[in-house]
């Protein structure tokens, strides 16, 4: 009997072999993959702070009409790829649009100038140069031909814990530009970067996909 129930199970354990030798190899294993959305576009946030001077925080996106609409990065071992749909993209549009606000933010312990003497003011940002960049790798290539299209200030309204003290003015900074974006990889980074007048980065933040 003990025979009989021996022979049974080597019997079934090797039609289970051959069943599985029959079977074709997967050409394509499964990988392991992450997968990234950009309704909306890239957003963008870094803090930033003036030499002596107050901190602040800079927050906003990069979009164009329609482009990042269910556009997704889709990354895996063989490296990321860029999908709408059945649709593969490699490149960003031919023109992009960029928008921010600068405002008044507590110094974070993070920023090696961290000084919290007053507010931003006009004089202050005024002071302020922008510059943008692409960047692959360690490389920069400055930005041409970028167009403002927008900018205002607007005061922020604040009500004092005490009625008779008078709290100082604040305000929020909006700027809008247009820039080129025809045949730059969508692999590359928009670097935005404030500088002081005397040369200081005040703030620096890149947009990635």
């Amino acid at each position: 009997m003990l025979s009989l129930f021996w022979l049974r199970g080597l019997l079934a354990s090797l039609i289970v072999a051959l069943l599985a030798c029959s079977l074709p190899a997967s050409a394509d294993p499964p990988r392991d993959r992450s997968v990234w959305n950009y309704d909306g576009g890239i957003l963008m946030m870094t803090e930033g702070s003036i030499s002596d001077g107050p901190c602040f925080r800079l927050a906003g996106r990069v979009s164009a009409p329609g482009f990042f609409d269910n556009l997704k990065r889709v990354d895996t071992s063989d490296g990321a790829t860029f999908r709408r749909g059945s649709n593969t993209l490699s490149t960003f549009p031919d023109h992009l649009l960029l928008t921010f606000r600068v405002y008044d933010h507590p110094c974070s312990i993070k920023l090696e100038r961290t000084s919290t003497q007053g507010y931003l003011t006009h004089n202050v940002m005024r002071g302020l140069q922008m510059s943008l960049y692409w960047k692959r790798g360690v490389e920069l290539r400055p930005v041409n031909n970028v167009e403002l299209k927008y900018f205002a200030v607007d005061p922020v309204t604040t009500r004092p814990v005490d009625p008779r003290a008078n709290p100082p003015e604040k305000f929020v900074w909006y700027y809008e530009f247009v820039l080129p974006g025809g045949g730059v990889p969508l692999t590359d980074s928009l670097v935005l970067v404030l500088r002081e007048p005397n040369g200081h980065i005040a703030a620096r933040v890149a947009a990635r996909m």
